[in-house]
């Protein structure tokens, strides 16, 4: 899809669904980002895959610890 704004679309593929969301959580503390409300499965692949966007118009925050 073409977005017509700066930003970044991520696509992750990562073991378990748990894993998918915390790295978008940490992806969302430090920029605006459009979450996936879900992660989805490929047909025989053994990983989740989740896609968002972030808009990188901001600046980026500094870490947060936690």
């Amino acid at each position: 899809m073409h977005v017509s704004e700066p930003g970044l679309v991520v696509d992750v593929a990562v073991t378990d669904d748990v894993t998918a969301l915390a790295f978008q959580q940490l992806l969302a503390d430090r920029w605006a980002t459009s979450p996936a409300q879900h992660t989805r499965r490929d047909v025989g692949e053994p990983r989740v895959r989740l896609r968002c966007y972030l808009d990188l118009r901001q600046p980026v925050s500094p870490a947060v610890p936690r």
